[in-house]
C-alpha cells in the first residue's frame, strides 16, 4: 500500500472559468486561485506580458496552461466575440468573474471631464453588462453557471470625491441585482464579491499615504472567490465581503 496520499480533485475541478482585469491584482489572485482548484482558464486583460506571466504562474501550479485574450474591455465588440469563441471551444461557461474595473479620479463630480467620466462607466458597469449579455447564454449551459463580480464599499451611501468609480459601482450592484432575480428559475447564480482593504495598485492610487503592510495580500482573500464559483454554492444576488 503507497504511503503518498491520493491527490483530491479541486472545488472547481474541470469548471470552465473566465476572469476580467487577471494580469495583476485580484484578478491574478483569482487566476491562482482558481488553478490550484483545478478550473480550466479563460484569461483577460490589457497587457500581453501581464497574462504570460500569470500564465507561467499558473502552469507550474497545475501544468495547465490557460486561454489567453488580451484586450481591452471597452472594445465591446470584442467581448461578442470572445463569447463566440468560447461556444465554438467549450459550449458553456461555468463561472464568469467580472473583476477588471478602474478608478478614475477622486475630485469633486464637476472636476470630471466627460471623457474620463465615460472611460469609468464603459468599463466598471457597461462591459459587464455585455459580459452579462454575451456570456449569458453560456452560463444557463452549465450544470451550475455562477456569475461573480467584484464591488465596493463606495457603493453603497454617498461618498464624497469619490465620483464615477461609486456611481458605477452602484449601478453595478444594481445590474447583478435584477439579473440575480431574472435567472431565479435557472441553475444561473450570480453575487457580488467586495474585496475589502486589500494590497492593490487601485488602494494605492486611492489612499497613497496607506502603508501597504497593514493591509491582505489579494492572495489572502480568495476564498469567497472559490466558493461563490463552486456548483455547491446555491446564494443569489448576494454582496459578500471577503474580508
Amino acid at each position: 500500500m503507497s504511503n503518498t496520499a491520493e491527490a483530491k480533485p479541486g472545488r472547481l475541478a474541470g469548471r470552465v472559468a473566465l476572469v476580467t482585469g487577471a494580469s495583476r491584482g485580484i484578478g491574478a489572485a483569482i487566476a491562482r486561485a482558481y488553478a490550484k482548484e483545478g478550473a480550466e482558464l479563460i484569461l483577460t486583460a490589457r497587457t500581453v506580458g501581464g497574462l504570460e506571466e500569470i500564465d507561467d504562474e499558473i502552469r507550474a501550479i497545475s501544468g495547465k496552461t490557460s486561454l489567453l485574450v488580451p484586450f481591452d474591455l471597452k472594445d465591446f465588440d470584442n467581448i461578442d466575440r470572445l463569447g463566440a469563441a468560447l461556444y465554438e471551444r467549450f459550449g458553456r461557461l461555468d463561472v464568469l468573474v467580472g473583476n477588471a474595473g478602474a478608478l478614475g479620479t477622486l475630485s469633486p463630480l464637476g472636476h470630471i471631464s466627460p471623457k474620463e467620466f465615460q472611460e469609468v462607466i464603459d468599463l466598471n458597469l457597461t462591459a459587464n453588462w455585455r459580459l452579462l449579455r454575451v456570456m449569458d447564454p453560456l452560463l444557463r449551459q452549465s450544470a451550475a453557471g455562477r456569475a461573480i463580480f467584484v464591488t465596493s464599499g463606495a457603493a453603497r451611501g454617498p461618498r464624497a470625491y469619490w465620483g464615477t468609480y461609486a456611481i458605477s459601482k452602484a449601478a453595478l450592484e444594481m445590474m447583478v441585482g435584477i439579473y440575480a432575480q431574472e435567472i431565479q428559475q435557472t441553475k444561473v447564480r450570480a453575487n457580488l464579491i467586495d474585496p475589502g482593504r486589500a494590497r492593490t495598485r487601485m488602494r494605492a492610487k486611492a489612499y497613497p499615504g496607506e502603508d501597504p503592510q497593514s493591509l491582505k495580500a489579494p492572495d489572502e482573500i480568495m476564498e469567497p472567490f472559490i466558493t461563490l464559483a463552486t456548483a455547491t454554492f446555491t446564494g443569489n444576488g448576494e454582496v459578500v465581503k471577503a474580508q
